[in-house]
């Protein structure tokens, strides 16, 4: 007899549903038995769309934006402007800027931030591109849109350095988002008044 209460398979479900953000034990087995009581269709709709996302999205190869593309939506969109690019940790905090409907940029996104701590170093980000990006005769102004953390701010300084050598304005995203907070978790209206406010470095 095992120590679980429920059968292997819904124990094996509870244990792998409890592995989600946010998704403690209790959670994961309200969202098991839920599963129970839906229609088959739906759950393997569900467990269709999970494979799928597995297999069909990848970083952009431009921008580091996901994708189910060789090149995201928004690095095809013609009325983009090349002139500025506003660099964040993942693909979340693209999806919060373009809420605000105020920015008409492009991005790039580094798949994480340095991190000692966690052995997160600068070859474990996507930077190569943002070096040859830099290049580009087109590019003005880069903006750093890194949450007001330990280790956003020593990746903003390092991009920044990384910048110097061009004739491109670096900036910052300035006051709206409070420090030590995640970039994906301010409202619209503080990301927009953090863009427009953003200060050069």
């Amino acid at each position: 007899m095992g120590n679980h209460p429920y059968p292997k398979s819904m124990e094996r479900l509870i244990h792998h549903l409890s592995k989600l953000p946010t998704i403690g034990r209790k959670s994961a087995q309200r969202l098991a038995y839920r599963l129970l009581e839906m229609d088959d269709s739906f759950v393997e709709e569900l467990a269709s769309s999970i494979v799928e996302v597995k297999e069909k999205i990848h970083p952009c190869d431009n921008c580091g934006n996901l994708t189910d593309e060789k090149i995201c939506s928004i690095c095809q969109d013609p009325q983009r402007d090349p002139s500025i690019i506003t660099v964040v940790e993942d693909s979340q905090a693209v999806i919060s800027i373009e809420k605000t409907k105020s920015y008409h940029g492009e991005y790039h996104v580094l798949g994480g931030l340095l991190s000692p701590r966690d052995n997160i170093s600068f070859e474990d980000l996507n930077i190569d591109s943002l070096l040859r990006r830099k290049e580009d005769p087109e590019l003005k102004e880069v903006i750093l849109a890194l949450s007001p953390t330990t280790d956003g701010d020593m990746t903003a300084n390092f991009i920044a350095e990384l910048l110097k050598d061009r004739d491109i304005t670096v900036s910052r995203i300035a006051k709206g988002i409070p420090i030590g907070a995640n970039l994906d978790s301010f409202d619209e209206t503080s990301l927009y008044m953090a863009i427009q406010e953003r200060r050069k470095i």
